[in-house]
């Protein structure tokens, strides 16, 4: 009974299911080829695709170049507006400042140090020797557009010769300085100054003799490597000034030697200078041991000049500085051009 009744009743089954079967296998060849046909249409689609790529590449490097000649403007000016008022390098020729600093050592001169603050003792200043130690020759304009214009010049190489040099400042205005007490020691208002720290090995404070008290707005600098160190000492006689050098005169404030490497560092102030007795007006103290002569001026054989160097910091600070002003005035553009385009086409 069992198999009787299961097998006729399969039969059936298999019949009523092969048109069901032909349709199911129709539908699926019919979504099979629509499926085919879309992939090719979607390969179709996707074709177009790739010029719109290299155009969008090619407007891309094509915006590029529009706007390098943009960044190498806004640089230049950052680089001459950084030069002019901010930091400037210079290197060492001489050996005036030995060892503070030797012959070929670069320095960074800060600008801005004295624009809103004061010169202090101790500090090694590079300053315009135009006009006191070289008297037949114009200072220069201290006048904020001329000094830019004179930079300009200068990167284009029509800038008249420079007079900088640098020395380290012994005397402020009304300070007394004297050279010698008993010991041999140079006194700024009677108090003496223990100079062993950066004076060249072997050189006395002074071998020149001298007692001045330094004119308003102006200050007395002297060479570390004294004995050839050709300074406000030896422009005493026959220079405006006496010897002192205006307070308008200053270029800066050499902060920092970056040249060698090796002796990277910041140049200090010696702790003799912070001495509070010296900021006390006690010249009356002062010891005067006598005048300076021909023959002992005629030591002092060497002016330390201070000539800038190629501006390679302030070009790597101008161009650092203009890459974020470069991006901030492109994304400008863009959202104004984005708002203009809303403004003309507004949204249904």
């Amino acid at each position: 009974m069992t198999d009787e009744g299961n097998g006729p009743a399969e039969t059936p089954a298999t019949q009523t299911q092969g048109p069901q079967g032909e349709s199911s296998g129709g539908e699926r060849a019919d979504k099979a080829a629509g499926d085919a046909g879309g992939a090719r249409m979607n390969e179709a689609e996707a074709k177009p695709s790739a010029p719109g790529k290299n155009q969008r590449k090619k407007k891309k490097d094509r915006s590029f170049w529009k706007e390098l000649p943009v960044l190498i403007v806004v640089a230049l000016f950052l680089t001459l507006v950084i030069k002019t008022y901010a930091i400037q390098a210079f290197y060492i020729p001489s050996g005036s400042m030995q060892n503070t600093l030797a012959i070929g050592d670069r320095v960074l001169v800060d600008k801005l140090s004295f624009e809103f603050g004061s010169i202090h003792r101790g500090d090694i200043v590079v300053f315009s020797g135009d006009g006191t130690w070289n008297p037949g020759v114009t200072p220069p304009s201290d006048n904020f557009f001329d000094r830019f214009g004179q930079s300009v010049a200068s990167m284009f190489g029509f800038a008249k010769d420079q007079n900088d040099y640098i020395k380290r400042v012994i005397g402020l205005p009304g300070d007394h300085v004297a050279c010698c007490d008993a010991e041999g020691r140079v006194t700024v208002n009677g108090v003496a100054l223990n100079e062993k720290s950066y004076l060249y090995p072997g050189n006395p404070p002074s071998q020149t003799r001298f007692s001045v008290t330094v004119p308003a707005d102006s200050i007395w600098v002297m060479g570390d490597h004294r004995d050839v160190s050709y300074d406000s000492r030896g422009h005493q006689y026959g220079f405006p000034g006496g010897g002192a050098i205006p307070e308008s005169a200053v270029v800066g404030r050499a902060f920092i030697k970056i040249w060698p490497f090796s002796q990277f560092g910041l140049l200090s102030v010696p702790s003799t200078f912070d001495q509070s007795a010296l900021s006390k007006a006690s010249s009356a103290s002062a010891a005067l041991s006598g005048s300076p002569t021909q023959a002992t001026q005629a030591t002092l054989a060497s002016a330390a000049s201070a000539v800038p160097a190629t501006p390679v910091t302030s070009y790597a600070l101008g161009f650092a500085g203009a890459v974020p002003l470069t991006l901030l005035e492109r994304k400008t553009r863009r959202s104004l051009t984005r708002r203009l385009r809303r403004r003309r086409h507004p949204r249904d």
